[in-house]
């Protein structure tokens, strides 16, 4: 058998292999050829690419060009397609530099695949120069170019492009529907659908899950249910990906019988599939039956590990999303940064410094460090877990700050009481050009709260409205009153209360403010009144119960007092019971008052009545 014929036959042995997913033996007949043509470069790269082996991709186009193998125009739309699906701009506009230098900036696929690249990567002005350069079109750039302008939100551009369009064919359709999708414009979608009807273009799969998705992201329950009717009565309701989004729709809307209706009766299940019951399961709350759908799945990607990782984190089960996080690891599923956000989460309410640290770790690891949404979780972590240096060097490893990273790294220094260092940093923030938001002015405003500056609150408050343009929510109106109230300023906090009495939600929080003011300046007169009016507002709710049954206490009213414990017991209003947490060798230990069932308690009381026999008499010691 001569050479070339033992060639063809490797070359088409490696894609027979990759068309049947086993990659792992394709690549090693391929290492071990010992003469390999652009042709069997060119499998094996094509392989990785249709596979969504992105990064393996780019790695084999690199060793190509060592072997000094020359790329032809199928090497290079290979590799474009590999840098546009990871979002690789930084390679692919390395790869747009080798394609003039090669003399490919003439051949169809080639420019259609740089489109395509940038369009992928959010460069869309790349994309139009590309396609301004073009001397030959197709219908495969027009669609490329339309969707590098969706893609980025660039509509105005889009709508330009669409309409200049020399046959609007069903995908440019979808193209726009999809975009408009992704953002919740419901009535711009079904106007593309009106429209794509008129012109005698058949909406698909694509179309009607796109619109499916459109009322999920835009909450529009009745606009999904009048899209459902249509697919049903248009027969596309058995298709997968349709199926998927009219599941996922119902779920995200909070109607999880019509959703676990739907996944039953599906016949094939896919992976979207399994992975929306998750998600649904875990919004309503339904830990166990998630974690049922979680077990039955045939296969588990990185969606189906973040979903079960995010939804312990979110119902309260911190201790087990962070167990799952480890699972995931183990079994060699690489995390993404969604999944990092939701186990920083998890460590953040567990506040277990030692778990939050080894996530940090496989963070730097895999290399998400550089990762903005994940900067500000670190932040947001260190500082929950007690850390506020570690909060400071990861505010510092960001190094394209974003109003969230401000807001976070002003957050952490004012839970932990550094007030001269949160107004420092807003003070930087402003000179960077991030314009503050009303998230920025409610840490601000409870931070000199708990501080005690009172001059700095009144300046910051008026600051906010005359010179930023917020206007004060229920969380600003409550902590102006809260620190006037403790301050003193029982009048001054009156005088706040009644002007934005407009918003009843900042009513009551301020009222509650005010009636713990009452508490500490024994003004049991008015403060009769504010829990009189707070048991109306809110008579299911116990702070007004509480707070006003404890100024009862503290003027000597014992009676009063237990007539409004009566009343909260008539109307079935619980109070909740107070609890504290320490953590001891990177296990957290929880103290709930009124219980004795922690194992040491009898240890714990010895030590806490000796600490108390040394505080009272240092004198012994």
């Amino acid at each position: 058998m001569s050479c070339t014929q033992t060639l063809f036959q490797t070359t088409s042995k490696i894609a027979a292999l990759a068309r049947s997913g086993q990659m792992t033996c394709a690549r090693k007949l391929f290492d071990e050829m010992t003469h390999r043509d652009s042709v069997a470069w060119n499998a094996m790269l094509t392989s990785y690419t249709h596979l969504g082996f992105h990064q393996e991709a780019l790695s084999l186009f690199h060793q190509m060009r060592i072997y000094d193998t020359g790329p032809d125009h199928f090497t290079l739309t290979a590799t474009l397609s590999a840098c546009a699906s990871g979002c690789n701009l930084r390679c692919g506009t390395k790869v747009h530099a080798l394609v003039t230098v090669l003399g490919y900036q003439s051949y169809l696929p080639v420019n259609n695949s740089l489109i395509d690249m940038y369009g992928k990567c959010l460069d869309p002005s790349s994309a139009r120069r590309v396609f301004e350069e073009m001397k030959l079109r197709n219908e495969v750039t027009w669609c490329s170019f339309l969707f590098a302008q969706t893609n980025s939100s660039q509509f105005d551009v889009a709508r330009h492009v669409f309409s200049m369009m020399p046959r609007r064919v069903e995908i440019a359709w979808n193209i726009m529907i999809v975009g408009y999708a992704r953002y919740g414009e419901v009535e711009s979608c079904l106007d593309l659908l009106k429209g794509m009807k008129e012109s005698l273009c058949q909406p698909d799969q694509w179309t009607f899950s796109a619109l499916m998705n459109a009322c999920a992201e835009a909450l529009e329950f009745w606009h999904g249910c009048m899209v459902h009717a249509l697919i049903i009565k248009s027969g596309w309701s058995s298709a997968a990906e349709v199926k998927n989004s009219v599941l996922s729709f119902y779920a995200e809307l909070g109607f999880h019988g019509s959703a676990v209706k739907i996944f039953e009766s599906t016949g094939i299940l896919t992976q979207v599939s399994w992975n929306a019951m998750i998600d649904a399961y875990m919004k309503q709350g339904n830990t166990h039956e998630a974690l049922l759908v979680f077990q039955r799945a045939p296969e588990k990607n990185i969606v189906s590990w973040t979903s079960i990782i995010s939804g312990y984190a979110g119902n309260g089960h911190g201790d087990e999303a962070a167990k799952f996080f480890v699972d995931m690891v183990r079994s060699g599923v690489q995390p993404d940064d969604f999944t990092f956000g939701a186990v920083l989460y998890a460590c953040s309410s567990l506040a277990v410094l030692g778990h939050g640290k080894m996530v940090h770790g496989i963070i730097i690891h895999y290399g998400f460090h550089a990762y903005v949404f994940i900067g500000n979780g670190l932040v947001n972590m260190y500082a929950k877990c007690g850390d506020l240096q570690g909060s400071v060097r990861a505010f510092s490893d960001i190094l394209q700050k974003d109003l969230v990273s401000w807001n976070a790294m002003l957050f952490a220094f004012g839970l932990h009481g550094q007030a001269i260092q949160a107004l420092q940093i807003f003070k930087e923030m402003v000179e960077n050009g991030v314009k503050p938001d009303n998230v920025t002015f409610i840490g601000l405003l409870m931070t000199c709260s708990h501080n005690g500056l009172i001059e700095e609150s009144r300046a910051l408050f008026e600051t906010m409205g005359s010179v930023y343009g917020i206007s004060p929510e229920m969380e600003h109106v409550a902590c102006m009153v809260d620190m006037l109230s403790r301050s003193g300023y029982l009048a001054e906090a009156k005088e706040l209360v009644g002007k934005y009495s407009e918003v009843s939600s900042a009513e009551t929080s301020s009222c509650q403010a005010l009636l713990g003011a009452c508490f500490a300046q024994g003004d049991v007169g008015f403060g009769r009144k504010l829990g009189e009016s707070l048991k109306i507002l809110e008579p299911h709710k116990e702070t007004s119960y509480v707070l006003l049954s404890n100024l009862y206490c503290a003027s000597g009213q014992w009676k009063e007092a237990e007539m409004v414990r009566e009343m909260m017991v008539d109307q079935g209003v619980k109070k909740m019971p107070g609890c504290s947490w320490i953590e001891v060798r990177n296990k957290v230990t929880a103290f709930v008052a009124g219980k004795h069932s922690n194992p040491c308690m009898n240890e714990l009381c010895n030590i806490l009545h000796f600490i108390n026999f040394e505080m009272r008499n240092p004198w012994l010691w």
